[in-house]
């Protein structure tokens, strides 16, 4: 089978692998569609990121979803043709943290493609994938297999969400409108959010925020005024997702944030300074969210039952053969949203 594999940055590969026997328990998925996430990107543009470094190939992938071509013994809740998305979070189930229901920070977790540890985890960017069967969730006939891939980013906003408490008639403010900010505003429409404001630096993003749901977008590189008008006796905003990483979007967010608001910081970066003394004058509460677990089960059914759309998000859909050219387009916020390997 082939399989999209980086060896260094911007040194990816398309190689040949063996798929692997299917042990008791498992399943063989022939992987459809496959989303590029941020972390891919990163690992194709810098080698990694942070102190996480590519040390040796690395199969890259995690969004994927496919057609169960065969079953282990012992498997009986699927079968042979189903459609599936597959979850790429694989916790021990045994640390303290898994004992605590805290999966997502299992200690020897085995997310797809990662290079935390040594040997890396590989991914799922391959046509075929050998996967526990509980990582297997059915996918509706009417969803396609593009649509279906999207349940792992969507089920880390719908731990955001989980993260953030009750959004039940809440004035909420989403800054950055990537794939995760796009997805929080779906989940916390879905979640009883009363007014959804999207703020970014582009208009090609925000235009998609709209599309999904935001009530109002906010060029805040063309128009700050817009945002601080909201910074009105204390703040306006209940939640805020915060999805971009940046300083500056922190910062804005903070001063439009409700006393006793709920600051979720979704977005990853570096090190940045926040205005201490607004976080403790308004009893601010920052929380930060991490992968998912049961949310992704969750995601799936959201996607079934047609609660939601993501649709409007995937701009792209690229032959495996072409994952080099994907990968360049998927790094464009100009010209994409959410980019996918085809199997």
């Amino acid at each position: 089978m082939k399989s999209i594999v980086i060896h260094a940055a911007k040194d990816l590969r398309i190689e040949e692998a063996e798929a692997g026997a299917v042990e008791p328990g498992q399943v063989e998925v022939a992987i459809e569609a496959g989303g590029i996430c941020g972390s891919d990107l990163h690992y194709y543009n810098h080698g990694g990121f942070g102190t996480v470094r590519i040390r040796e190939p690395m199969i890259l992938g995690h969004e994927v979803a496919g057609r169960i071509t065969a079953l282990g013994s012992g498997v009986s809740t699927l079968a042979v043709g189903d459609r599936v998305a597959v979850s790429p979070s694989r916790p021990c189930g045994h640390c303290r943290y898994c004992q605590l229901g805290q999966q997502n920070h299992c200690l020897n977790m085995r997310f797809y493609g990662s290079a935390m540890p040594m040997p890396h985890i590989q991914g799922a960017f391959r046509q075929r994938l050998v996967a526990e069967s509980w990582q297997c969730h059915k996918v509706a006939t009417h969803v396609s297999a593009n649509q279906a891939a999207f349940a792992e980013p969507l089920a880390v906003t719908l731990h955001a969400v989980n993260r953030a408490g009750s959004l039940l008639g809440k004035r909420v403010l989403v800054t950055g409108c990537g794939p995760i900010g796009a997805l929080s505003i779906l989940a916390a429409r879905v979640h009883g959010a009363r007014e959804i404001v999207a703020t970014d630096v582009m208009d090609g993003v925000l235009k998609k925020a709209a599309e999904v749901g935001a009530d109002r977008t906010i060029n805040v590189a063309a128009n700050p005024e817009q945002l601080a008008a909201y910074n009105v006796d204390k703040g306006s905003f209940d939640v805020v997702f915060e999805a971009s990483g940046n300083e500056r979007a922190v910062r804005a967010g903070l001063d439009v944030i409700k006393p006793r608001g709920v600051f979720v910081q979704l977005g990853l970066g570096g090190d940045i300074s926040i205005p201490q003394n607004v976080v403790v004058a308004k009893e601010i509460e920052m929380r930060g969210t991490f992968r998912f677990h049961e949310e992704f089960g969750l995601a799936v059914d959201l996607i079934n039952q047609k609660r939601l759309d993501v649709s409007p998000l995937l701009t792209g859909i690229y032959p495996i053969d072409e994952a080099v050219q994907a990968f360049e387009i998927a790094g464009d916020r100009n010209k994409s949203m959410k980019v996918q390997i085809g199997f």
